[in-house]
């Protein structure tokens, strides 16, 4: 969503975080649940599978930074968000605390854009910052175990450098010191950029399997990267589109039944809208807007948002 998500959630996520010396790179965590077992290393070295391509310099630059920002987190905190095996905290039957609460799972927890919601405006947006961890960690985990490599700096990798970016940029930029600005530049560059690809991995993962793809009865990629640079409110409607298809992606590989959305699928049709649509026909057609305007005739009159 809006870069201001991250710059509200690190002021939060400041208080959980300092630096500690010792490092787990090595270490292999098991965890154990009522239906299977999975080993997950949350902090390996490099790709476990190399073939020589530019995939593992990718893969093995995003495992580094992913260790390297972990091993700044206190070990309480670790503790708790150590991703777990699929349902040994939420199965489909949970309620909405418990899918708020839970420590990131894999396969990842199906949050739908109502229950995202639910958590992030009682919050100020803060909740939405343990989102975007707990989605990116999942991603990262979840590559690991199927591919032995990573397109993504997971979610220490990913949030932690733009939390510590502006956490030391804003005072510095405040008190006139050079380089202030430039760190906070540095930050929004680096979660914009983890922004893009994160819409990327999710189009992968929504049409890579026919199964899933008819599941979730897409044609095409349902999420344009590029949306991620535009201004507000247009990288909301793109931010709220893929919070919906990683859950619904997420849903079917659980095996979950589907439940309807009411805010994606009724309030703001744009959401669930299986076409990706261009920004010309997303202002040309109002019935994509809210639910009042689904009736709405298409603006075909207008020359220039004619494709």
């Amino acid at each position: 969503m809006m870069n201001s998500v991250y710059a509200i959630s690190s002021v939060m996520l400041v208080l959980l975080v300092f630096p500690s010396y010792i490092s787990d790179a090595f270490v292999t965590t098991t965890h154990t649940s009522t239906t299977k077992t999975i080993n997950i290393r949350s902090t390996p070295l490099c790709s476990t599978k190399k073939d020589d391509s530019s995939d593992d310099f990718i893969s093995d630059f995003c495992i580094g930074t992913n260790t390297f920002w972990r091993n700044l987190v206190i070990e309480p905190v670790k503790n708790y968000v150590d991703v777990q095996p699929a349902e040994t905290t939420v199965n489909k039957d949970s309620d909405a605390l418990t899918k708020l609460t839970s420590p990131p799972e894999v396969p990842g927890i199906p949050r739908p854009v109502w229950l995202t919601i639910l958590g992030s405006v009682p919050t100020a947006l803060g909740w939405y910052g343990y989102y975007k961890f707990s989605v990116e960690e999942e991603l990262y985990q979840y590559e690991l175990q199927e591919i032995g490599k990573v397109s993504g700096a997971g979610g220490y990798g990913t949030l932690f450098p733009f939390v510590y970016g502006i956490i030391i940029g804003f005072p510095l930029t405040l008190l006139h010191v050079p380089g202030g600005e430039l760190l906070i530049q540095a930050a929004g560059i680096w979660i914009l950029a983890g922004q893009v690809n994160l819409y990327r991995r999710v189009n992968e993962l929504c049409t890579e399997d026919e199964t899933i793809k008819a599941e979730l009865e897409l044609t095409e990629p349902p999420l344009w990267e590029y949306w991620a640079v535009l201004p507000p409110p247009l990288d909301v409607v793109v931010g709220l589109r893929q919070v919906h298809f990683l859950s619904e992606y997420w849903r079917v590989k659980r095996g979950y039944p589907k439940e309807k959305d009411i805010i994606a699928e009724e309030l703001f049709p744009f959401i669930s809208m299986k076409e990706r649509f261009t920004l010309k026909q997303f202002f040309r057609r109002p019935k994509y807007w809210f639910w009042f305007t689904t009736n709405w005739e298409d603006f075909d009159n207008i020359p220039l948002l004619k494709d």
